[in-house]
């Protein structure tokens, strides 16, 4: 499949997106003003031990606790290396982090309070995002990402991507890394190690280890708490992590960063230094390349399909709920077929929407209810095998008798409505306000509500010009009422500045 990474960079963010075959897969944003931590160390302080939940509250300077669960101590067991593994392989790969163990699991770890104590000093990665109203998730088990290698100081291990199917390459790449790793450290070999010679992993390698040895100079001497170690930028990041054989060309149209990508790939990656273009053109790349369109309906809730059917994808804090219609597709034969077809072609789109949208957590999918059980299975493989081009791992459920599946996705950073969009000031995160007769009846109320009524006198009311047109051209009768039964006349004058819902009643 021929990809290309396109990446946009003003002053104030940094935009990268992966076009698979001429569609936008993948949108990675870093802001000056917001930029991620994932992956960076830092020297915390072990604020509050939590032996209830087995876990951590700790400070590494961002202003919110960051969370240690137990599993992510670093213990040196071979335990903690099968789960970086079983993580890595899973989906991890692309961003080389450690795995981020599950809560609420029973943990084969010492008790917490017999491994940390509070005050104490701590050298931990960030392994998850601050997301919402929730800290960062870190761990001590230290991870550091090459070009060809993942290595891991804390860990006494070596093990490789599975996307390496080749037997005689698995065991050629291993015995090299088991022949020239330092004692002590553990490697994991990543995907675009295959093919490459002894002499790339032994640069790649050595450069990993010199890159720990400082970071450990720096922590000696640093104080709690402080970042330690910065992670690449979003730009080098994506030719790091997302660059493979598939990737034809990388597309840059800002000088600084082109230059920079030209260094890293001369240092790491030579051969693929005549890839990288520089994009000189008048419009702007996003646009040319039809990337903005499709950022844009990446934010909305409804999208339609070719036949006529449309999903909703509807974000709560808990999970995800994504709902098939057929909508408009009334089809041409049986309607077990229609329904059939919908789902198959929602589920395309399904799998294209998680991984650009960067949807994870629960995610419940409510197809079109099918009768047949052959039809249920087929939807079930052909989301399981629609989804297998996900780097991040994902962990899907059988279809229940009501045609739902529920599946989850692991979550490492905020998704693209959490990066590029606020809660609607407006209505306040619902999605609905009160319709007009609604705030009409609730002024009505409040007027016969307000202290004083039953002498003589005037209530002025202001309120939004719907609602006041409203009130006079359909609800006259209902002022007039309200006039007699309170004793007073009512004055009613538009606000073109309230919100619809706002309104103020006083009495002179």
């Amino acid at each position: 499949m021929a990809s290309e990474l396109i990446i946009n960079v003003t002053s104030l963010e940094t935009r990268v997106a992966l076009l698979e075959n001429g569609i936008l897969s993948e949108l990675h944003i870093e802001r000056e003003l917001d930029k991620g931590v994932a992956g960076n160390i830092y020297k915390c302080n072990v604020q509050r031990i939590l032996p209830g939940i087995q876990a951590a509250f700790t400070d590494i300077g961002l202003g919110r606790s960051a969370f240690l669960y137990v599993d992510d101590v670093y213990n040196n067991t071979e335990k903690d290396f099968e789960k970086m593994m079983e993580d890595f392989k899973s989906g991890n790969e692309a961003i080389g982090l450690p795995p981020e163990n599950k809560r609420g699991k029973q943990s084969s770890s010492p008790p917490i309070e017999n491994i940390l104590k509070e005050n104490s000093e701590l050298l931990v990665q960030v392994i998850k995002e601050p997301i919402g109203s929730k800290g960062a998730r870190i761990s001590s088990n230290i991870s550091l990402p090459g070009r060809y290698l993942v290595y891991l100081p804390t860990l006494d291990n070596t093990g490789i991507s599975r996307r390496i199917t080749c037997e005689n390459e698995r065991k050629r790449l291993k015995d090299i890394i088991l022949g020239i790793k330092p004692k002590g450290s553990g490697f994991i070999i990543r995907t675009a190690c295959e093919g490459a010679s002894r002499d790339d992993l032994v640069a790649d390698m050595e450069f990993l280890v010199k890159l720990w040895e400082n970071i450990q100079k720096k922590a000696a001497n640093a104080p709690v708490p402080s970042m330690i170690h910065e992670d690449l930028s979003v730009s080098l990041r994506a030719i790091r992590d997302l660059y493979s054989k598939n990737v034809m060309k990388v597309i840059v149209d800002s000088k600084k960063p082109y230059d920079e990508i030209i260094n890293f790939i001369d240092t790491f990656m030579p051969q693929l230094k005549y890839s990288v273009e520089l994009y000189d053109k008048e419009d702007q790349i996003f646009d040319a390349y039809g990337i903005e369109i499709e950022i844009s309906r990446a934010l909305g809730k409804r999208i339609w399909l070719k036949s006529g059917g449309y999903i909703i994808i509807e974000k709560t804090e808990a999970l995800v709920a994504i709902d098939v219609n057929t909508g408009k597709f009334v089809g041409k034969g049986k309607q077990s077929d229609t329904i059939l077809k919908t789902n198959l072609e929602a589920i395309k789109e399904i799998a294209y929407q998680i991984r650009l949208r960067n949807l994870g957590g629960i995610i419940i999918i409510d197809f079109i209810d099918m009768e047949k059980e052959i039809d249920r299975e087929k939807v079930q493989n052909t989301l399981e095998e629609a989804l297998r081009r996900d780097r991040t791992k994902t962990n899907i459920l059988p279809m229940s008798e009501l045609g739902l599946i529920q599946m989850t996705r692991k979550r490492v950073r905020e998704n693209l409505s959490g990066q590029m969009c606020s809660t609607c000031p407006y209505c306040e995160g619902k999605g609905l306000i009160k319709s007009v007769p609604s705030i009409a009846y609730d002024v009505v109320r409040a007027i016969k509500r307000e202290p004083g009524n039953g002498t003589e006198g005037k209530v002025f009311v202001r309120a939004h010009p719907d609602v006041v047109a409203f009130l006079y051209d359909e609800e006259s009768s209902s002022i007039e009422n309200a006039e007699n039964e309170i004793n007073k006349r009512i004055i009613i004058k538009s606000n073109t500045d309230f919100h619809r819902e706002e309104f103020e009643i006083f009495s002179k």
